[in-house]
């Protein structure tokens, strides 16, 4: 999908190590002081701050991995960098700009939180213009490891904003993404853990609901692991769905094969999709692969099988360099496409398996059916030849700051302009505001956005360009965490208020190719930063979309350039949720007033003459 952005961003720039190279941009590459957070106290304890005691802290390179220090050769955790620099503060906005942490990162620059970022590899920028000062600076970054090179692995820059995108474009700027097909670029994507998407949590029960989701404009269904869970290390009661001990096996709490077909069958009947979870990078501990093929597992030095990480106890970790191996997991990939004929995968923790081996997989499907292939994960060379799909972290882990008001609300177009320069033209991205992992690590949606930010960030994440996914009891707003290790049952009673925003907003995509393949414009209105604005265009199809993420009642004059609407007399906005109407007078279409309550949203439909 091409978008077009005209946007503005407000970004801050580099600053180096003691000495100044350029007045545009600094280098904080060179070496830095180290903590590893064994016990994930640095927070609480306040390692970012100021005053915080790093007298014990060790020296470190960065740019590098912390394996390739001495004391952290196999340390796979959290761990804390900090380091002085001096600044002389201009009037210009800069950003910090990294271009590589492993994998997650929490950012501070003078005991001042000034960002974080979710997803191995990609690069990212933060403004840093308010939390910098004249003179001694300090920078603290927190990295969370889960397993693999942790760290700082690639060059740290203080940049002027103006500047930014010179660092942000990545070597797949500019290059053609995947080609998917029509159903995949129209997708509204349902994921549903089965233990809790029914009553039963069977695929029995499950297929019942189909009918409903069909209703509300569901077109592709995403099931979580289906395969029999390992016994051996497992965790809680029932054991992790991504434990798997059989490809080619059916989970028999769920069911047998036979339901399986018959739950794909209704769902076929019902015209949408159906695609499973592949679990690739590892299998659970009794899976009879490590007896068969203990040589297609990862050994220690002493020849052991080790899982992928320390946390991950329940699961062994699979050696992508055998070719076995590879020829294995392809042939059972063809088989659940060909023989059983589902429509696709969501592939677990993608980013841990070869590139190649997913395009070598990618390119072994495409000779027997259009497939989606869902990646968990954000890289932007899965779009060249292997997936239709990444998630979207970028916009997930803003959505909490901008509803408490810790980022404005043109923080959107920063992570948007990111994101059109390092992934391949064309690229869809997954949108969501929470998945199966937040629900059961963190907390359910609606507790941690509220009711009003819940169907704010709903709106958000189905207006922007991407494929917008619903998690299983968000059509209730489910207050529960949903553990990947038990059974918990959704309050399938509960309001249903959700459930008729989300079926607005998927009957406004079908009907709509401005929200599945239109342009974005930016629109320019009074407050923005409380007020996100913008159109999707698509032909002589437009939608405008205000969003409030203030708590406060704001009312903004909104301003459209005329030539977007292409009429001659009087423009008609017809509001998506409550059937209000606007109707402007070309004269004076470009500016009108609008109010918005707290979180409060309005989605216009401009109809044509």
């Amino acid at each position: 999908m091409k978008t077009l952005l005209l946007i503005f961003i407000g970004l801050i720039a580099m600053n180096s190590a003691h000495s100044q190279i350029s007045p545009l941009k600094f280098s904080l590459n060179g070496e830095w002081l180290f903590k590893a957070d064994t016990k994930k106290v640095g927070v609480k304890q306040k390692w970012f701050a100021e005053t915080s005691d790093r007298s014990k802290w060790e020296k470190i390179n960065v740019p590098d991995f912390w394996e390739d220090h001495s004391n952290y050769k196999n340390y796979d955790g959290w761990g804390w960098y900090a380091r002085k620099f001096e600044f002389n503060k201009t009037s210009e906005p800069f950003s910090i700009h990294f271009a590589g942490v492993d994998d997650d990162a929490v950012v501070w620059i003078n005991g001042i939180n000034v960002g974080s970022h979710t997803g191995y590899s990609d690069p990212f920028a933060l403004d840093v213009t308010d939390a910098l000062r004249n003179g001694e600076n300090m920078v603290v970054v927190q990295v969370l490891d889960y397993g693999g090179g942790g760290g700082i692995y690639k060059p740290v820059t203080i940049i002027e904003t103006k500047h930014l995108d010179s660092l942000l474009k990545s070597e797949y700027f500019g290059k053609p993404a995947l080609q998917s097909t029509d159903w995949v670029k129209d997708a509204v994507i349902y994921s549903a853990y089965l233990r809790s998407a029914s009553p039963e949590g069977t695929f029995k029960g499950f297929e019942k609901r189909i009918p409903e989701l069909k209703e509300m404009g569901v077109t592709v269904v995403w099931l979580l692991p289906i395969h029999p869970v390992g016994v051996k290390n497992r965790k809680g009661k029932l054991g992790s769905p991504y434990s798997v001990r059989d490809f080619y096996g059916i989970n028999p709490e769920f069911g047998t094969m036979n339901d399986f077909k018959n739950l794909l069958n209704t769902v076929h009947k019902n015209s949408m999709k159906l695609i499973i979870d592949l679990v690739a990078n590892h299998t659970a501990w009794d899976n009879p692969m490590i007896v068969e093929h203990p040589e297609w597992f990862t050994k220690d030095s002493h020849g052991k099988i080790i899982p992928p990480n320390d946390d991950w106890t329940d699961v062994a970790d699979l050696d992508y360099s055998k070719p076995e191996l590879r020829k294995y997991m392809i042939d059972m990939m063809k088989w659940w496409v060909k023989d059983v004929d589902i429509d696709g995968f969501r592939c677990d923790v993608a980013e841990l398996v070869p590139t190649d081996f997913w395009e070598e997989a990618r390119d072994s499907l495409n000779k027997i059916n259009d497939v989606m292939m869902l990646s968990e994960g954000s890289i932007p060379e899965h779009h060249l030849k292997a997936f239709d799909l990444t998630y979207s972290w970028n916009i997930y882990d803003v959505l909490e700051l901008l509803l408490k008001s810790k980022r404005p609300a043109t923080v959107i177009d920063q992570l948007l302009n990111n994101e059109s320069l390092q992934f391949p033209t064309g690229s869809l991205r997954m949108r969501f505001n929470t998945n199966h992992d937040k629900n059961a690590w963190d907390e359910p949606a609606v507790k941690m956005f509220g009711i009003d930010g819940l169907k704010l960030t709903a709106i958000l994440i189905n207006t922007i360009p991407g494929v917008p996914m619903i998690y299983t009891g968000e059509e209730v707003a489910n207050d529960k965490k949903l553990g990947l290790f038990e059974k918990v049952d959704v309050d399938w009673k509960r309001p249903k208020e959700m459930q008729k925003i989300y079926s607005d907003l998927f009957k406004l995509r079908k009907e709509s190719k401005a929200l599945s393949r239109g342009e974005m414009f930016r629109v320019t209105n009074s407050d923005d930063k409380n007020v996100y604005a913008f159109m999707r265009v698509s032909g002589d199809e437009k939608i405008i979309v205000l969003l409030n993420f203030s708590k406060k009642e704001i009312t903004t004059q909104v301003e459209i350039p005329v030539s977007l609407f292409d009429v001659k007399n009087i423009v008609t906005l017809n509001e998506v949720f409550t059937g209000m109407k606007m109707k402007l007078s070309k004269k004076n279409a470009d500016k009108f007033n609008i109010t918005l309550k707290p979180y409060g949203y309005k989605v216009f439909v401009v109809e044509k003459d």
